[in-house]
């Protein structure tokens, strides 16, 4: 992808007003398989239209930080699933099992303003960092996405700038997330377990 005034793979979370999502986006993995490999509550598994076919079977909460509610749909050779609330993509046990024979993209957005990045390869966490302050990667090998970082602003010891981490997965990984509610159709959802305590 490149980076000229065309649209970007991410565009929604960075023009419209989404105050806290986790994207977790695992490659070459269904959706059903990802739900599952989330810790998603098998009976609620199904195909639902984005909107008001969620909070007709899942529930009036569909923000719950302890069992979220999570959308997922394919863009290229990523599936991608959506927490309308929580953090359990961010989790490394999650996030062991999502990348479990694959690799695995983790995106955490919040009004601090902060992104939180994590990039898993078979079970393990390669790259680690956030933007609350200045970034400081951490992981089996931090250094991994240097190059596609530091061009973007992303160097260590730094502020990153802003939407940089959305950039980062577009460019390193050529990621993308259609919009569900113009996109249409039924996409794979379910809610997720709670976290076991560590």
């Amino acid at each position: 992808m490149t980076t000229t005034g065309a649209s970007r793979g991410l565009d929604l979370f960075r023009h419209q007003d989404i105050p806290i999502y986790t994207l977790t986006f695992a490659r070459d993995v269904a959706p059903e398989e990802l739900l599952t490999r989330m810790g998603a509550v098998p009976g609620t598994l199904a195909l639902r239209a984005a909107g008001a076919a969620l909070a007709d079977d899942l529930g009036d909460d569909l923000y719950d930080g302890d069992e979220p509610v999570v959308l997922t749909g394919v863009d290229g050779a990523w599936t991608w699933a959506w927490e309308l609330g929580g953090l359990h993509g961010l989790d490394e046990r999650v996030l062991g099992a999502v990348s479990a024979g694959t690799e695995a993209v983790v995106v955490h957005y919040n009004e601090k303003p902060m992104h939180w990045f994590k990039y898993a390869v078979g079970g393990d966490v390669q790259v680690d960092f956030h933007t609350l302050h200045a970034i400081d990667p951490i992981g089996y090998d931090p250094a991994r996405l240097d190059a596609t970082m530091r061009p973007l602003g992303l160097v260590r010891g730094e502020t990153a700038p802003p939407d940089s981490v959305l950039t980062l997965l577009e460019n390193a990984f050529d990621i993308a997330l259609t919009d569900p509610a113009t996109a249409g159709g039924e996409h794979w959802s379910g809610r997720l377990r709670a976290l076991p305590e560590e």
